[in-house]
């Protein structure tokens, strides 16, 4: 029988995996699998258990926020024999789910979970650490990780956005140089994000809309400190737009970014605290994640989506 390694944070979203835990053991079981559970205990727990568990798993299932799947797939980089990783979003928002057509619904996501087929997805490598799908600085960064759970919980997204207006009347920016494929760009920015989703903080194609999963490249978005509430306003809508507006912001697409500044400053990684730093160096690492995906939906994921062609 093959065997199965679960972990889930019974703390994420509100609480919605609890009550299915049953019918999603039955899904694993019927799908082949002896199961072991796990149930996160602390923040990194589950970086902790997959970097260290010792059984001859098939498989490894997480169930969370981007924060659990973090955790699961940083932990799984350390391994020398990796395992293919399944995932089951409870999280509020589940930028990356989203990008990989992984369903909301939890019994479809646990079916795709065991019976969808690998792919090999691009991951971050972020000085010595690991990221999924982003890693950013500057505004609003931070409100994932400083965003109680509770609140989370009962105001899902809104939290997010009740928390981020804070930020809008004291918006810090940083003087930072950024080299990337022989070309140097020396700015004032008041965010930055590198990516590798076709949604970020919920929006879709907020980093243009020709992402492409497994091609060894990421996507660069930095945005320039405004001059003026007026160009603050061009910004904002700039994004909830969808639209790269080069009067405010650099976009670019890399295999390896390098970020200097004279301060350090605080990163989030895939919604973590990233650690404060004054240099980073970002590399993709190509092919080297292996995640089960929805078998109609794979293809989708390694080329540009078909409508969006013409653009």
């Amino acid at each position: 029988m093959k065997k199965l390694l679960f972990i889930y944070n019974p703390n994420a979203g509100k609480g919605l995996l609890k009550p299915r835990l049953s019918d999603i053991f039955d899904i694993f079981v019927k799908a082949g699998y002896e199961v072991t559970v796990y149930p996160t205990q602390k923040y990194r727990d589950g970086y902790r258990k997959v970097a260290d568990f010792t059984g001859d798993y098939d498989l490894l299932v997480c169930s969370g926020g981007d924060g659990t799947l973090d955790e699961v797939v940083t932990g799984m980089m350390q391994r020398e024999n990796k395992i293919p990783i399944g995932y089951i979003p409870t999280g509020t928002t589940n930028d990356f789910a989203k990008s990989l057509h992984i369903p909301r619904e939890l019994l479809k996501a646990a079916d795709v979970a065991v019976n969808g087929e690998i792919f090999s997805c691009d991951v971050g490598r972020f000085n010595k650490d690991i990221f999924v799908y982003i890693a950013a600085f500057g505004l609003f960064t931070d409100v994932s990780y400083q965003t109680k759970q509770e609140i989370k919980n009962v105001l899902g997204h809104l939290a997010y956005v009740l928390e981020g207006t804070k930020r809008l009347f004291n918006i810090p920016s940083y003087n930072i140089r950024v080299t990337h494929d022989g070309e140097v760009i020396e700015d004032e920015f008041i965010f930055g994000m590198v990516t590798n989703s076709r949604s970020v903080g919920g929006f879709k194609n907020m980093v243009g809309k020709k992402v492409v999963f497994d091609d060894g490249e990421f996507e660069a978005t930095l945005i320039k400190k405004p001059k003026n509430p007026l160009e603050l306003q061009g910004i904002i809508l700039a994004l909830v737009s969808e639209q790269q507006d080069s009067k405010y912001m650099y976009s670019f697409k890399t295999k390896e970014v390098t970020f200097e500044s004279l301060e350090e400053i605080s990163w989030t990684l895939d919604g973590e605290f990233g650690g404060e730093h004054d240099k980073v160096v970002i590399r993709n690492a190509q092919k080297e994640l292996q995640i089960m995906v929805d078998a109609e939906c794979k293809s989708s994921l390694m080329e540009y989506p078909q409508e969006k062609e013409e653009e």
